[in-house]
């Protein structure tokens, strides 16, 4: 069996290889073409439950769902469509937790912004996930069927995943990366064109790098590093972890990342109207990129109500792009999307349990 993952811990089909559902299906004394049978059928044609899988033995469904062993499927709770036609869907975990996940369309590429774990225990202040504290990491199916219901909702292959949905990626580092081998390997997506986001973890940029190259071969993925501010007293201010975390160790990590993956770091920059997107915030954070193989996403805040942080405008967004762009450093401007329908991430899942706790 996968030695990543252990199915008496976690009885979920969804997330193994080929290769390892025909080894289940060898235990369980089953032909190995049975296990791919499976892998047929959770993949490419969507089973949600094992009863669905006629090719196989009833005998044998029967005998795997007395021993609790399931596909892993969530169930849809809510979607919600924006006029850009931007997904957002509200699914169901087998233990009655809420997951939240956005379908992202342009008419080239498909992205799907997917969460790591059910809540945040980061606290960024610009964020709703973080509002409500963490409940725990999801597991390799969870994440997975994230990209498989979009999938199927919209009717089109996605063709980017962005870990940038609810949670800290690494803070559930082995799943994450689980996830993205099954993400490459059995839905198809292309590692390059999977971003894993991170708001700063202490000493975990090279576990990052050295678990990746252990378990992907090469690191192909994109390292998304939430900046947010440039400098420390404000970072602080808008996140409360950068205490445990100053700047300067985030760059000196995220250089050693680049020396160990030979991949340019991505940071991202949340605008926030006249709290850091001053003149002199661009001109520290260009100061910060000097010499940095990285390029800067600016992403105009999407306001929540327990916050009173402000859009800034769009004429201030240009300024500020423009005077990085001066300096010579690499940007661009995250195009805001479903901001009709609580584009927060985060958002919709939070009015979704407040209702539930209210009825």
């Amino acid at each position: 069996m996968n030695k990543h993952r252990n199915l008496s811990s976690n009885p979920s089909l969804l997330g193994l290889s080929s290769k390892h559902l025909e080894e289940f299906a060898i235990q369980e004394g089953e032909k190995a073409f049975r296990g791919r049978q499976i892998y047929e059928w959770i993949y490419k044609k969507g089973a949600k439950n094992l009863d669905s899988i006629t090719v196989l033995p009833k005998e044998w469904r029967d005998s795997l769902q007395n021993k609790g062993v399931k596909i892993g499927r969530l169930h849809e709770i809510q979607r919600v469509v924006a006029e850009d036609s931007t997904l957002k869907l509200l699914m169901g975990t087998l233990d009655g937790e809420i997951v939240e996940t956005v379908g992202i369309p342009t008419d080239k590429r498909l992205t799907v912004c997917v969460s790591s774990q059910i809540g945040c225990p980061m606290g960024c202040r610009f964020c709703a996930t973080g509002k409500g504290g963490l409940n725990r990491s999801l597991d390799v199916n969870e994440i997975v069927d994230q990209v498989i219901s979009v999938r199927e909702t919209m009717n089109r292959r996605p063709t980017h995943v962005v870990f940038m949905g609810m949670g800290e990626p690494l803070l559930n580092i082995h799943n994450v990366l689980d996830s993205i081998e099954c993400l490459t390997n059995d839905i198809g997506i292309s590692q390059r064109k999977i971003t894993v986001s991170t708001v700063g973890i202490p000493n975990a940029l090279q576990d990052l790098a050295k678990l990746a190259q252990e378990r992907l071969g090469r690191v192909q993925f994109t390292l998304a590093v939430s900046l947010h501010a440039p400098n420390q007293n404000l970072r602080e201010c808008i996140i409360p972890s950068a205490s445990s975390y100053p700047i300067t160790s985030i760059l000196k990590d995220c250089k050693k990342y680049i020396e160990l993956t030979g991949r340019r770091i991505s940071f991202e920059y949340i605008l926030l109207g006249g709290l850091n997107d001053k003149d002199i915030h661009a001109e520290q954070l260009a100061n910060l990129m000097r010499g940095f193989q990285s390029h800067v996403n600016l992403i105009a805040y999407n306001p929540i109500a327990e916050e009173r942080f402000k859009r800034p405008s769009q004429s201030r967004i240009k300024i500020f792009r423009e005077l990085l762009e001066n300096k010579g450093v690499a940007v661009s401007v995250r195009a805001s999307r479903g901001r009709d329908k609580d584009a927060a991430c985060g958002q919709l899942r939070r009015q979704k349990i407040d209702k539930m706790t209210i009825n």
